[in-house]
């Protein structure tokens, strides 16, 4: 299923496992075989389980930022920069990878963890820029309550995470109904955390994607619970060349 074609609307598709690292585990959204394509600016969009002996060591990234927000479980993060930092459940990190950094990603506390990681594409005239690491708590990320949703703003108005890609990052706990409205002309996704409900009326639960590349308003509803992050960003119009942990 593709919705590269603006006449064709916009479906929930099926995560799929993926294995890397040191063997974790991870529900890509996409590119995946049911969605085979990025989404400019976003190259990839997955969640990642990591169990207590395994992880990511020290390895290199080029050409993209990564955003990584925990769900349940800590992650420890080091890198090339010097930083050493845990990111605990509903905390985040960024990194600008740039020119080059090298940085590595383990569960803390002898426990398993899971979180989402995305990775948004540099525009050509940023690739070689120095790279650069911020995080955020739980209390710095705003949460706004919502007729039948809580919201809180990973990335975009009032978070103190930015990156060289105007976007927005929400994780939305649905309790009745909510409307995820996409710019004209930007591209994004809403990926299922808990829980199930409906988009535009089509069957949505954990795991499940639904992508778009064409702006517009979708209605997300649920009888119980739902929760999910509602991604969106401008495109760069700009090829996506990703080999391994380098984006060209």
């Amino acid at each position: 299923m593709s919705t590269d074609d603006p006449e064709r609307r916009p479906e929930p598709v099926a995560g799929q496992t993926v294995q890397h690292g040191t063997g974790v585990n991870s529900n890509r959204a996409f590119p995946t075989n049911n969605y085979p394509h990025n989404l400019d600016p976003f190259v990839l969009f997955e969640r990642f389980y990591i169990d207590p002996d395994k992880g990511f060591p020290m390895h290199p990234h080029k050409g993209f930022e990564i955003v990584s927000y925990m769900i349940d479980g800590g992650m420890e993060h080091e890198d090339s920069l010097g930083v050493s930092h845990t990111a605990y459940e509903n905390e985040a990190m960024r990194i600008t990878t740039g020119g080059g950094i090298e940085h590595s990603e383990f569960p803390a506390d002898g426990d398993a963890c899971n979180g989402l990681q995305l990775w948004v594409n540099l525009p050509r005239e940023k690739k070689e820029i120095d790279a650069d690491y911020e995080d955020a708590d739980q209390t710095d990320l705003p949460t706004e309550e919502q007729d039948g949703a809580t919201v809180t703003t990973v990335v975009g108005d009032g978070s103190p995470l930015s990156l060289h890609t105007d976007m927005q990052y929400l994780d939305v706990r649905v309790t009745d109904s909510w409307t995820w409205t996409v710019p004209d002309g930007w591209a994004g996704f809403l990926y299922g955390v808990a829980g199930e409900g409906t988009v535009d009326g089509d069957d949505f639960a954990e795991g499940n994607v639904f992508p778009t590349t064409n702006g517009d308003e979708f209605a997300v509803e649920t009888d119980d619970a739902l929760r999910l992050v509602a991604v969106a960003g401008e495109p760069h119009d700009e090829p996506i060349r990703q080999q391994g942990p380098f984006v060209f």
